[in-house]
């Protein structure tokens, strides 16, 4: 046969077919009810004569069923099919909802296009082209929306149109992407319609009015690729526990706050801005007993330059490198730190003659490792010695300068 009569009649769930071929566990009959799986939608499950079948798939335009095993019965027989009850109607409810956030994305989105579709068990995926930033709010937006035209009960219908006469209508989407093949050589094609909401070309199984579908909750975006948003959602019980996850969530967050759900964005808040306060204060006194670090290092004189020599231990690369530069610019000093970890690096900040790039660079060509700097400051790390033998060099460099 061609095509499956899903689409047409999604509310069928058992039926009867003649066997037209039988290749080991790849069935063909002349007439199934079986959804094949397409455009981002999976292939119905079932049974075939009490056989289940793994998958349903489309090439050349035939149909043909994957089952579990090879079945007894053979061409010209007589069978009798049976459709997953809950798999369908999950399909069904899953992928008008994805309709319904499309919908719900023209009336909040610039420049919307469809990008892909995909259903799986838990989640329903829908990315999107457009240029809007789909922030938090936005999200929100689109969730609310989807769930109002599911309570708003509006009649879902689908028609088959000529391919130039659905194309001319501007509010008809086409999602060339996922539905590859609907279209292809075809003179005419299938338009699905939620009634003052969206107008797709679809290939799919649908519910026949949106209140079916239940509550969706929106669970997540992403960003696939340039240009493109993921909007994931979940659909029916799926939905009802991520939204019950979710509002667990906010409540055992708002005790530990000490505050109510409403007041959370505002306490919060408050608390980033504490945090991000101590965070800075903290950096400035880390800073400071650095500092105090670099001033009690060994003094070398050598050549008209003071050098402060010595290590310390438990403090970053950038922070050392900073409060070196700013000992240094204080009396034309040279500041040269050292980690005394395992994996020590060099920071050397000069002022004067001393040119602090040489510095290092000499040092890992002595040491291994790397680095580079200008004249007032440079840095090396992966060097290959401990920081005792990095200062004794360093004394010794200071000395011959």
């Amino acid at each position: 046969m061609s095509g499956t009569l899903a689409p047409e009649a999604p509310e069928v769930r058992e039926f009867t077919a003649t066997v037209e071929r039988v290749d080991g566990d790849a069935v063909e009959l002349d007439e199934t009810y079986f959804y094949a799986e397409s455009g981002g939608q999976p292939a119905d499950r079932g049974t075939l004569d009490g056989v289940a079948v793994e998958t349903v798939q489309v090439e050349d335009g035939t149909v043909t069923h994957e089952l579990a095993e090879s079945p007894d019965f053979a061409a010209g027989d007589e069978v009798a099919g049976v459709v997953d009850d809950d798999f369908r109607t999950y399909c069904m409810r899953a992928h008008t909802a994805s309709h319904l956030l499309y919908g719900a994305g023209q009336r909040l989105l610039d420049d919307l296009g469809y990008g892909g579709f995909d259903i799986s068990p838990e989640k329903v995926r829908v990315d999107f082209t457009t240029t809007t930033d789909i922030d938090d709010g936005t999200l929100v937006e689109l969730e609310r929306l989807v769930n109002r035209a599911v309570w708003d009960s509006l009649p879902v219908s689908w028609a088959e149109l000529p391919v130039g006469e659905a194309r001319a209508q501007a509010d008809v989407a086409f999602n060339t992407k996922t539905e590859e093949g609907v279209m292809a050589d075809a003179a005419t094609v299938r338009v699905v319609t939620i009634e003052g909401w969206d107008r797709a070309a679809c290939g799919g199984t649908h519910v026949s009015n949106t209140a079916e579908i239940g509550p969706v909750t929106v669970r997540s975006r992403s960003n696939p690729g340039e240009g493109m948003t993921r909007v994931e959602f979940s659909v029916g019980p799926p939905a009802v526990r991520a939204a019950a996850e979710r509002h667990g969530a906010a409540r055992t967050t708002a005790r530990e706050l000490d505050s109510s759900t409403a007041e959370m964005p505002t306490v919060a808040a408050a608390l980033r801005e504490e945090r991000d306060e101590l965070e800075a204060e903290l950096t400035e006194l880390r800073g400071e007993v650095v500092e105090t670090e670099l001033r009690s290092f060994e003094r070398v004189e050598a050549d008209g330059a003071t050098w402060l020599l010595g290590s310390v231990s438990g403090f970053d690369a950038n922070t050392v490198g900073e409060r070196a530069k700013a000992v240094a610019s204080e009396r034309d000093l040279v500041v040269a730190a050292v980690e005394a970890g395992p994996s020590p690096f060099v920071v050397v900040a000069a002022e004067g003659d001393v040119h602090a790039g040489d510095v290092v660079e000499e040092l890992t060509d002595v040491f291994g490792g790397g680095g580079g700097g200008g004249p007032p400051f440079a840095q090396g790390g992966g060097v290959n010695a401990d920081a005792s033998e990095l200062l004794d060099w360093l004394r010794t460099y200071a000395s011959e300068k």
